[in-house]
């Protein structure tokens, strides 16, 4: 009669940890691309209940994922890589053109609006463990091409 509290009490206990690191993600999109693009960036607004990392990504539509700032200084756009992005806890971090982004490089095919990109986002949380987070970019028609 006592085993089943002492489970429930003991696996909850034991999934703290995992839930300490939840990670919201809204509004996930990704720019649909011309015919030959080699490359699509990303976005959406990441709030983490516990600090945490953003410090890459991967997806099956591309060869690699990169994180990319760009910002535009005396009438010149400046984009570089970041090796992460630092989500502090309960702070949104948004990820929009014209500011941090993700970048998928050597796409496979072109991405097409209305198509949905998975991405898995790669995170190092506060204890120095790696884990992913599966996310689906909505692919949008945009007036940028």
């Amino acid at each position: 009669m006592y085993r089943f509290p002492l489970a429930v009490l003991l696996s909850l206990t034991l999934a703290s940890p995992a839930l300490a690191d939840a990670l919201k993600v809204e509004a996930p999109w990704m720019r649909a691309t011309a015919p030959g693009q080699k490359v699509a960036a990303g976005f959406m607004t990441l709030t983490a209940d516990s600090a945490m990392t953003l410090v890459g990504g991967s997806s099956p539509t591309c060869g690699d994922v990169e994180l990319h700032y760009m910002k535009m200084e005396n009438g010149v756009m400046e984009m570089r890589e970041m090796k992460e992005i630092p989500l502090p806890a309960g702070q949104a971090v948004h990820l929009e053109p014209g500011g941090l982004h993700v970048m998928c490089i050597g796409l496979k095919k072109p991405v097409v609006a209305g198509q949905k990109v998975p991405l898995s986002l790669h995170l190092r949380g506060s204890d120095g463990k790696t884990r992913k987070h599966a996310v689906e970019l909505q692919a949008r028609k945009t007036s940028g091409h």
